[in-house]
């Protein structure tokens, strides 16, 4: 019969146990951050094999597949940079949870993709470089590739630390840098150039503007007055038909291009009828709603979430139908340049490259979006659903206004512009209210810098980063482009 252990015999056992609980936990948190690109990874490798099934077998195979895998990259990428200005808004104003804003996100983000976007485009070389410019179709190839593999990496990069860049100038500075390195410069459109250019100012200055004009009207219609809740009964219903004949004239200009084919006054005209409907249809529901709410600021938030949480995912869906093509253009130029030999014709993106579009951002979504996501809804200002529903109408508007005037912008620097815009209204209403206040009182005693500082409402390390960002993704994403072509049509040309 075996002896009971003594109390030694009990004390080294326990630090045995703790010292194998101690390691297995170590290992747990050594490893956790390497699923999310472990995932990607493995999805980054079935979309080549997607490539090798789906793609005709001819020399250039390994080229398509290999286009594919960046493609896929290229998506998650977006997924987890761009996706976060539709959804970050909601989540900084509690209207929406992270995990529910993921999977509204992933979606409509989706849907958007497959059933909206994908339908017959250009090569986006087209209007930066001139394709006959281009000597042969390896050397479209390869220039398409270098741009696809540069934009890509940029984005991660943005994303890394922590900056809102626009994947659409990602894409458009790989095209250029690889095309200076492949024909010169005389092969770019420099007027083109231009205008993009000038959308880096004009996209962020439309959206704040749009975003602290409707702040304004919520303030001073219904924050401001002495029965909110009766005021809210009124403009609430406007603001929501608002939003929704906004958002129709932006799906059926933006959006919907595949589903049906509207012009732009057909499309203004839908959405006023379907905006006066809306309206109408909220009024007695927005009763219902508001009734037995205290008269004070907290009840309007409720009234506002809803809303909120639709215009985010309209935002998502016109999102996915548009900027998918930033992962898959380049990629459906490979494809056709492979498989017909000429990289002149329009472009139709092939289902195959529109699947592998759609999941990538989804995925991207779900593995690297939350950093983006809390970084936009509430490190750069703070968020309420009032604020936050300025900021997707704002968008919706901004780039309504934008086509009809003809002007190229970033649907990541509209969203951005608009939390910004949102953020320096509050800074200078509070100090117009403080100023108001103090008129006849004592002159009130001097504030350090430091204290003035500590007072403003919006981040400024992070505007300054996010604003830097900006201005150096063409430049950036041309210059590694450029490289990353030279090394390609060194290696394998």
């Amino acid at each position: 019969m075996s002896k009971k252990p003594q109390g030694s015999q009990w004390k080294t056992l326990d630090t045995d146990l703790n010292r194998i609980s101690n390691v297995e936990y170590a290992a747990a948190q050594v490893s956790r951050p390497l699923v999310a690109p472990g995932i990607g990874l493995a999805f980054i490798v079935i979309a080549g094999l997607l490539a090798a099934v789906f793609f005709e077998h001819t020399p250039l195979n390994l080229i398509v597949v290999a286009a594919a895998a960046f493609g896929a990259y290229m998506a998650l990428n977006i997924g987890a940079n761009d996706v976060a200005n539709n959804m970050g808004p909601a989540v900084g104003a509690n209207a929406l949870s992270l995990g529910g804003a993921i999977v509204i996100a992933a979606l409509f983000e989706s849907a958007g993709a497959l059933l909206a976007g994908g339908d017959v485009v250009s090569t986006i070389s087209k209007g930066i470089i001139a394709p006959s410019a281009m000597r042969s179709t390896d050397v479209f190839i390869w220039a398409m590739m270098a741009a696809l593999i540069s934009s890509a990496l940029w984005v991660n990069l943005a994303t890394w630390i922590g900056a809102p860049v626009s994947t659409t100038h990602s894409v458009v500075g790989g095209v250029m840098g690889a095309g200076i390195a492949a024909a010169g410069i005389a092969a770019v459109n420099w007027s083109m150039m231009g205008t993009i250019a000038a959308s880096w100012v004009i996209s962020p200055v439309l959206g704040g503007g749009v975003a602290a004009a409707l702040l304004a009207l919520i303030k001073s219609r219904i924050i401001y007055r002495d029965d909110k809740i009766a005021a809210a009964r009124v403009w609430v219903p406007v603001l929501v038909g608002l939003m929704a004949g906004t958002f129709s004239t932006y799906l059926l200009i933006k959006g919907l291009k595949r589903i049906i084919d509207v012009g732009p006054g057909a499309a203004l005209v839908a959405g006023v009828a379907i905006g006066v409907l809306v309206w109408l249809a909220t009024i007695p529901l927005i009763r219902r709603q508001s009734q037995g709410l205290e008269n004070r600021n907290k009840s309007l938030k409720t009234l506002f979430g809803l809303p909120l949480v639709v215009s985010a995912a309209l935002l998502s869906f016109a999102h996915g139908a548009n900027d998918v093509a930033n992962a898959v253009g380049p990629l459906a130029a490979i494809v056709h340049a492979a498989e017909f030999g000429n990289f002149t014709d329009r472009v139709s993106i092939p289902m195959w490259v529109m699947v592998i579009g759609a999941f990538g951002i989804s995925f991207g979504l779900f593995l690297f979006g939350p950093k983006l996501i809390r970084m936009v809804g509430s490190q750069i200002t703070k968020l309420n659903p009032m604020r936050a529903f300025c900021v997707a109408l704002s968008a919706a508007i901004t780039v309504i206004v934008a086509s009809w005037l003809g002007l190229p912008v970033s649907s990541t620097h509209i969203a951005v512009g608009g939390v910004f815009g949102v953020g320096f209204f509050r800074e200078w209403h509070m100090e117009r209210r403080l100023r108001n206040n103090s008129e006849g009182a004592p002159k009130p005693k001097a504030i350090s810098r430091e204290e003035r500082a500590r007072r403003k409402l919006v981040r400024r390390s992070h505007f300054l980063t996010i604003i830097a960002a900006w201005v150096i993704t063409v430049p950036a994403a041309a210059v590694m482009s450029g490289v990353i072509f030279l090394l390609l049509h060194t290696i394998l040309g």
